[in-house]
């Protein structure tokens, strides 16, 4: 979106909290495109999803069989999940307790 939909939008937001049909608590913040504990969940769940195509042997032999270039990437997230497993599990814990509970 280019600035001025920005701009339109906040506009559009405080013109309904300020004449009631948006609550105070519902306008629209100031907020980061991303934050660092979503980028942290999406790498968890890469790492995790990897780890488990390479146990499908169809999809081990279709996803995981360039070591090099783009599609490595799953591959190397995959020897990742697979060599480290307890971190990686725990930290998955961790991050799922925090979603739910401390965020």
């Amino acid at each position: 979106m280019s600035s001025t939909a920005f701009e339109l939008l906040g506009t559009l937001n405080s013109l309904m909290a300020s004449n009631g049909l948006l609550p105070r608590e519902m306008s629209m913040q100031p907020f980061a495109v991303y934050s660092f504990d979503g980028l942290l969940v999406f790498g968890l769940l890469f790492i995790c999803t990897c780890a488990y195509l390479k146990k499908v042997p169809r999809l081990n032999k279709w996803l995981l069989s360039e070591k090099k270039g783009v599609w490595g990437v799953f591959y190397k997230a995959a020897v990742i999940g697979t060599r480290l497993h307890v971190p990686v599990a725990l930290s998955c814990l961790v991050m799922g307790v925090y979603v739910l509970f401390i965020k």
